[in-house]
């Protein structure tokens, strides 16, 4: 049970690495991290296509990864 558990969170870790990269870079350099990173984080942009699916697929990934790392760290204590 150990092992499979800590090859799922392998899963879900190299999944969630390869989803990122995947994803195209939405900041602007440093001037905007300074002054228009609001307009990214609030701003009326929505993704389309295969930018929402890697976004969905990210959170999916994000969350199976948090919450295997709690498990993994219970079981093993």
């Amino acid at each position: 049970m150990d092992i499979f558990l800590k090859v799922v969170l392998l899963i879900f870790a190299v999944g969630l690495i390869a989803v990122v990269l995947l994803q195209k870079g939405k900041s602007a350099g440093l001037s905007g991290a300074i002054s228009g990173g609001a307009e990214h984080l609030f701003g009326k942009t929505k993704a389309r296509g295969m930018e929402l699916v890697l976004q969905r697929v990210t959170v999916g990934l994000a969350a199976g990864f948090f919450i295997m790392s709690i498990v993994v760290a219970i079981v093993i204590d």
